[in-house]
């Protein structure tokens, strides 16, 4: 190694050790950028616009009045029934002649008849979706019951039975048991959808030792409307039931279903009739258009009437509801019929249309009755709910009728 480079290294590294002591600042400073800092430019302030009071917006001598409250009824956001969708008339028409020139591009209205029918048809599905509504939204604090009764043979017991309590666990997704409550076998067995093993007559007799929904099903028809049926099945004998019978099995059905329809038979004196009667929240009459019918229905008013106490209220609220098989009928029939029900105390008549598959009197399926028929079951339906929410006070829950 040299002289010259032996005396390098010292300077060399002292510069390092120079450069060791070295702390470079984080924050660049503006003398760093190599110009110097220049004082703020103090920029002046324009004077504030001189306003006097004269100059404010005065305020309103009368202050906004508050919106009306919404009802919760009527309010469609909380609680309030959504409005059903209506048909409306078109703009323009779409029958006869008017319609051609409309079709061809002329702006032609409808006719009054057509425009008269949208309405018509407008107004029956309101109808018909605020029946549903009260159908499918009445609640009470326990389960309710419907006896329907006619002293006369062939007035149309069954089929009502079947296709009230069918129209109503239609609506209401089930919890809907129809009951044969009659002395002898009737023919809920025949009118009803199905074939059961078991029945009234077995469940009568084991109506102490059922303890589950499971086993309650066991003894009932399931129906395509959702409601179950509990009769005599084909071609089987039973005893003839009591009224002890009827209030027991009554008890227990009304554990597991919330409504319970009854199919009464033609004795209103027997033991089974009169333990109906104590289960019964609302009477539910059948007729037909012929003297027979009608005057035995209001014997049977006139028989409950008199007993008094409670037969005399289920008299009192009694609903009828007017049948047509399709045999001739006596001229001016019609209104006395319902000229009669009216001077017996019967507010409520609802008119059912002729119907095929009622007429053939064989099994009964909900989804087969023509479409009137149906709204017309439907509108006695609503009207019966309407009638069990009058009557059972659901505030309270002691209130009970049953013996």
């Amino acid at each position: 190694m040299s002289e010259a480079s032996r005396g390098a290294a010292p300077g060399s590294f002292g510069a390092a050790a120079r450069a060791s002591d070295y702390i470079e600042e984080d924050t660049v400073r503006p003398e760093t950028l190599g110009r110097a800092a220049e004082p703020p430019t103090e920029r002046p302030i324009p004077p504030m616009p001189a306003s006097s009071a004269s100059e404010a917006p005065a305020p309103s001598a009368e202050p906004t009045p508050a919106a009306e409250p919404v009802e919760p009824a009527g309010s469609v956001l909380f609680g309030g029934a959504y409005p059903a969708p209506v048909e409306t008339a078109p703009q323009k028409a779409t029958r006869g002649f008017r319609g051609v020139l409309a079709s061809m591009g002329i702006p032609v209205k409808p006719s009054a008849a057509e425009a008269a029918e949208y309405a018509a048809r407008a107004e029956a599905e309101a109808r018909r979706e605020r029946n549903r509504t009260t159908i499918r939204q009445a609640t009470w604090t326990r389960a309710v019951s419907v006896l329907v009764a006619n002293p006369k043979g062939g007035t149309g017991k069954t089929p009502s039975s079947v296709l009230l309590g069918g129209t109503i666990a239609s609506i209401r997704g089930g919890s809907t048991a129809i009951v044969e409550v009659a002395d002898d076998p009737g023919t809920l067995n025949q009118r009803s959808e199905g074939d059961p093993r078991l029945g009234i007559g077995e469940l009568v007799r084991d109506v102490d030792t059922i303890t589950s929904a499971g086993q309650l099903l066991g003894y009932t028809a399931p129906q395509t409307s959702y409601a179950s049926v509990i009769c005599s099945p084909l071609h089987q004998q039973r005893e003839r039931l009591t009224g002890e019978a009827v209030v027991a099995v009554s008890k227990l059905i009304d554990e597991y279903y919330g409504i319970r329809v009854m199919d009464s038979g033609n004795q209103p004196t027997s033991s089974a009739f009169r333990g109906a009667v104590s289960v019964a929240d609302v009477l539910v009459i059948p007729v037909l258009n012929a003297g027979d019918s009608v005057l035995e229905a209001v014997h049977l008013l006139s028989e409950l009437r008199s007993e008094g106490g409670y037969p005399a209220e289920l008299a009192a609220r009694a609903i009828a509801v007017r049948l047509t098989d399709g045999r001739p009928e006596i001229e001016g029939a019609r209104e006395e019929v319902e000229a009669r029900l009216r001077a017996a105390g019967v507010q409520s008549l609802h008119e059912i249309p002729y119907d095929e598959h009622i007429a053939v009197r064989g099994q009964l399926s909900l989804g087969r009755l023509a479409p009137a028929t149906q709204d017309a079951f439907a509108a006695a339906a609503a009207d019966i709910v309407r009638t069990l929410q009058e009557v059972v006070d659901s505030a309270s829950p002691i209130h009970n009728r049953k013996a």
